[in-house]
């Protein structure tokens, strides 16, 4: 799975339109957008804090997914 697939999975599971992520995280809209497209590429830190970030405030459960990229990323 990709960062842009995990972002949107995120996203949806907090019920948040790309305004409101952007928003929650005081960012441009055009950056969610670009990173959900993949026209730009989020930074895995970046990726990290948003999911700390939204399971410590209870907004997504924990994410497999995200397992599954660092796993992948590290070997």
């Amino acid at each position: 799975m990709e960062v842009r697939d995990i972002l949107k999975s995120m996203r949806k599971e907090a019920n948040m339109t790309q305004k409101d992520f952007a928003e929650y995280f005081g960012i441009p809209i055009r950056t969610v957008e670009d990173w959900e497209r993949g026209v730009r590429h989020m930074p895995d830190y970046v990726l990290r804090l948003f999911v700390y970030k939204m399971e410590m405030e209870k907004l997504i459960s924990a994410h497999p997914e995200w397992t599954e990229y660092q796993s992948s990323k590290e070997q």
